[in-house]
């Protein structure tokens, strides 16, 4: 059996009809990636304009879970605290507010939403609100506390 001939071409050239084809350019790729990202923004600008989420943090403990959420400046009358299901939201709205032109802070609604395990006691949920800090502590069940137990013999 005969092997195949093998055919050389000449590499391409850059006036040559054929270089487009046979070369990468990082800079078509780059402004078709810049293109899809601002697409990206433009759609997740329409979905919600006005709706922001506060900075947050969660930690465990051995008797509770605890939600920190940083809200400078609210009042315990403008956040809503709810448990629905095993789900703890925090919500309200920061009205704009006229301090001159060096102040600028976040404006609209806001909602921090998070899951709770199945071992958060869900009837005995606290809150406190200080030095714009809430503080959300909710107690475990006793079931879900962890304790030691002894080996025996």
């Amino acid at each position: 059996m005969a092997l195949p001939a093998r055919r050389h071409r000449a590499p391409a050239q850059w006036g040559d009809p054929s270089w487009p084809a046979r070369s990468w350019d990082p800079f078509t790729e780059f402004q078709q990636l810049w293109d899809q990202m601002g697409r990206l923004f433009e759609q997740g600008a329409e979905i919600d304009t006005a709706a922001w989420r506060p900075v947050a943090e969660t930690e465990e403990t051995s008797e509770a879970y605890v939600v920190r959420a940083e809200l400078p400046g609210l009042r315990r009358d403008e956040i809503n605290v709810e448990v629905e299901g095993n789900e703890l939201r925090v919500s309200g709205e920061v009205s704009e507010e006229e301090r001159g032109p060096k102040l600028k802070r976040r404006t609209g609604a806001f909602v921090y939403r998070t899951i709770l395990p199945s071992d958060a006691d869900l009837d005995k949920v606290g809150c406190e609100l200080s030095d714009g800090v809430l503080t959300v502590r909710v107690p475990k069940t006793e079931q879900g506390r962890s304790r030691r137990i002894s080996i025996k013999g």
